[in-house]
């Protein structure tokens, strides 16, 4: 191709992303108050205990859409939502960042830091590797041919490895006729390392970020969660963007600016990917004020809300299934298997009706922007009444899985009695013999066979009394008064024991409203 052929095809290109950026200044506006009904909390009630009068329902069950004030135009209404709804589909459309469904054969290559401050503690290569296998084998059509452990002193450095190491990790890779592409086990690189990288090995290269992001895009369901997965793209995006800008510099072709517009071909870029991010960042936010709202529904309700947290694949929704029964619930063992917040009914001992929110799974230097773009999601852990911790405490690497839990957890800023009151719970004990904790107040279960379950939920209703300052009582009560019917109604009755001779009732219950005003008798608290 000629540099006057060359020249054209780049000015045609400028015309064109200057005439989409002019679109996207036209439409970028924040999207409507309307609601997504993907996004809401997903809360389904098991079968009811005796003794309540009504179990949580959905909360999505009220009405959300705005009344249009006086002099409104339903038809103007229903053409702006008609709008927005398409600025979503555009922000949620094919990602230019998405890796596709082809089969992938890689090699994973873990640069091991066996020396100085860069060795990680609490770990070792091996273990490192095997959870970068396990990435892998979590994706669909992907396959590990070839695991390797290079060591390196400085893994932050250009090309990973010293010039020796390099030069023979090359000479392994093209070695390897069937493998198209390598998984280089660090966290991120720059898009000019990558380039290299791939121009060295002839084959694709990708990091922590670009493969946990994959499995993100392939695991999201709701447009919450592929809308914070297109957040954390933007980064990459500007990344790549500097990468190509450089590449048509050197080639020296077309014009520096987009037609008069006083605009740089990277300014152009640049600004459409802002107007991208805040388009996105107007839907999150949305979304987050409708999870408000739900809150403030269940709060009225007055229903304890408990999150069960842990590190990916540790069982949390084994856990959640077994606590509250729900049969529609279908654990998978894989990484990252649950993005979307969930939320489901369950009762504890004393019949009280509490809600299970299932959140996603942290992984050991998971990218920052990957964490930041999913806070919108685990704020929700910051209203709960109680912290589950679940620990796979069959895994090798249990202790250093706690520590990142708990680091992730501080830095989401979380209240001190949050933190202080949490319940850590020693999952899949099943797998060890006569597994016993030496940690002070963890509780040994296994969630897939229901050993132990008793005693958590146990200790889950002394922590949620203790924060929600409810109280259970037990009471004496006429039979022919009201105020049994009362106390069904705005209490958790747990057992009534009649006494005919003088025509009352010995009601325990547990409280969850004041009992001022009302003709009752206070036996036992």
């Amino acid at each position: 191709m000629g540099p006057g052929r060359l020249s054209q095809l780049l000015l045609l290109r400028c015309r064109r992303a200057a005439a989409a950026a002019a679109v996207v200044a036209a439409r970028c506006r924040p999207l409507s108050a309307r609601p997504l009904s993907a996004a809401a909390v997903r809360l389904r009630a098991p079968h009811r205990p005796p003794g309540r009068g009504e179990p949580p329902r959905a909360g999505g069950g009220g009405r959300w859409k705005e009344v249009a004030g006086a002099g409104g135009d339903e038809e103007d209404e229903e053409e702006e939502e008609d709008e927005d709804e398409a600025d979503l589909e555009e922000l949620l459309g094919p990602s230019p960042l998405a890796l596709g469904p082809g089969a992938q054969r890689v090699a994973v290559v873990h640069p091991a830091v066996k020396w100085g401050p860069k060795k990680p503690p609490l770990t070792t290569a091996e273990l490192q590797i095997a959870e970068a296998v396990a990435l892998i084998d979590t994706l669909q059509n992907w396959t590990v041919l070839e695991k390797i452990i290079i060591p390196t002193k400085n893994p932050d450095k250009k090309f990973i490895f010293g010039k020796g190491n390099f030069q023979a990790l090359t000479e392994k890779i093209k070695k390897l006729p069937h493998v198209t592409a390598v998984f280089l086990n660090v966290e991120r690189i720059s898009s000019l390392t990558k380039k290299e990288l791939e121009d060295a090995w002839g084959v694709k290269v990708f990091d922590r970020y670009t493969v946990v992001l994959h499995i993100f895009r392939c695991n999201a369901r709701t447009k919450e969660a592929k809308l914070q997965i297109a957040l954390a793209e933007i980064p990459l995006l500007r990344s790549n963007l500097k990468n190509d800008v450089s590449r048509l510099d050197q080639q020296r072709g077309g014009s520096r600016y987009i037609m008069g517009s006083g605009e740089t071909f990277m300014e152009t870029q640049n600004r459409i990917l802002k107007e991208k991010e805040l388009k996105i960042r107007n839907a999150l936010e949305k979304l987050r004020r409708k999870r408000s709202l739900l809150r403030t529904q269940r709060r009225k309700r007055e229903f304890p809300i408990i999150s069960v947290m842990g590190y990916t694949n540790c069982g949390k929704t084994t856990l959640i299934k077994a606590l509250t029964g729900e049969s529609g619930l279908q654990p998978r063992d894989q990484l990252f298997a649950t993005l979307d917040i969930t939320a489901h009914a369950g009762y504890l001992p004393s019949h009280m009706a509490v809600i299970y929110v299932d959140t996603i799974g942290f992984l050991t230097d998971l990218p920052h922007n990957l964490v930041e773009s999913f806070s919108a999601t685990l704020e929700e852990v910051a209203y709960s009444d109680l912290i589950v911790h679940v620990r796979d405490i069959t895994h090798p690497e249990t202790i250093l899985q706690k520590a990142t839990v708990l680091s992730v957890l501080k830095n989401l800023n979380l209240p001190s009695h949050l933190l202080d009151s949490m319940v850590e719970v020693h999952n899949k004990v099943d797998l060890i013999e006569r597994y016993k904790p030496t940690e002070e107040n963890a509780l040994a279960i296994s969630a897939l066979h229901g050993h132990g379950l008793e005693e958590l939920k146990e200790e889950i209703e002394k922590k949620i009394l203790t924060a929600t300052g409810k109280k259970i009582l037990t009471v004496n009560i006429n039979l022919e008064g009201p105020q049994l019917s009362w106390l069904y109604k705005e209490a958790t009755v747990q057992e009534v024991e009649v006494m005919p001779e003088d025509g009352t009732a010995r009601v325990k219950e547990k409280k969850l409203i004041s009992l001022r005003g009302c003709e009752i008798k206070l036996m036992t608290c």
